[in-house]
């Protein structure tokens, strides 16, 4: 017997432990998304670029692409769909970047009926903007952010063109986030 369609809501979060600002987002998704899926959901949310490799963990399990050395500890994040690996009692990790190493939390915050099937997601809220891909993880980033304290020092202006012109860390735009989103359920990503 088939489950009731339903969707979840997440709260992914951006490891706070030395952010100085939180960077966070409240996604609703279909339960029968793919981790695959909600890979690029939290990539399109967050503003990343999906230019580097991920993995979801579970503590037990670890779920990414497959590696061509067939990773037996690693299971397919194409196959397996969010109701299996998320409830309330169960925080998964997501990490993006290894190099970098972006953790984040993911927390179940409610599920409700639906009434549709097939994968969909919508971002309801958020905060903080992401921090730059490649900047070079949380001391990159820390570094990057005292370089635009300080904008007219070498670093600073080497800062803001690296980044285009601006940043402000506090910003979110929850709207462009869900746009980026929404193109994603839109052309059948993942």
């Amino acid at each position: 017997m088939a489950a009731q369609p339903t969707l979840m809501t997440l709260h992914i979060q951006l490891e706070p432990l030395h952010l100085p600002y939180p960077v966070w987002r409240r996604l609703q998704v279909s339960a029968d998304c793919t981790l695959r899926k909600l890979h690029h959901f939290i990539q399109a949310a967050f503003g990343w670029h999906s230019c580097h490799l991920h993995e979801f963990n579970t503590g037990l399990h670890r779920y990414a692409e497959p590696d061509e050395y067939g990773d037996l500890d690693t299971r397919d994040d194409r196959k397996i769909k969010l109701r299996r690996v998320l409830n309330p009692d169960v925080r998964l990790r997501y990490v993006y970047d290894f190099g970098d190493a972006w953790q984040h939390v993911i927390a179940l915050e409610d599920t409700v009926p639906w009434q549709s099937s097939g994968t969909w997601c919508e971002v309801l809220d958020g905060a903080g903007a992401c921090p730059p891909e490649d900047v070079g993880g949380v001391p990159g980033y820390l570094h990057f952010l005292e370089a635009l304290q300080h904008p007219d020092s070498d670093e600073g202006r080497d800062a803001l063109e690296w980044i285009g012109g601006q940043f402000d860390p506090q910003r979110f735009d929850v709207h462009g986030a869900n746009a980026a989103v929404q193109r994603i359920c839109n052309n059948l990503w993942g």
